[in-house]
């Protein structure tokens, strides 16, 4: 993260880029994740009681479920 001095002056280095870039799609794609938990959310809420009995869920599990879409909170039967 050094801006290096040569025969031209300051300028930024391959690796300060690299590393704005890195940083700039890092909070691109957890914005975009943000945003799926979002819908996600929107979209179980929209659902009756009755459909959400249906998928194994309740109401009160919308939120953990939107947190952590990958892992499934009830137990293994």
């Amino acid at each position: 993260m050094s801006i290096t001095y040569g025969a031209t002056g300051l300028g930024w280095t391959a690796t300060r880029r690299r590393y704005v870039s890195h940083v700039f799609r890092q909070s691109w794609r957890a914005f975009q994740q943000w945003r799926r938990r979002g819908r996600l959310r929107a979209d179980l809420s929209n659902l009756s009681d009755r459909e959400l009995m249906d998928i194994g869920t309740t109401r009160g599990e919308i939120d953990y479920i939107a947190a952590h879409p990958g892992f499934d909170p009830r137990p293994i039967r």
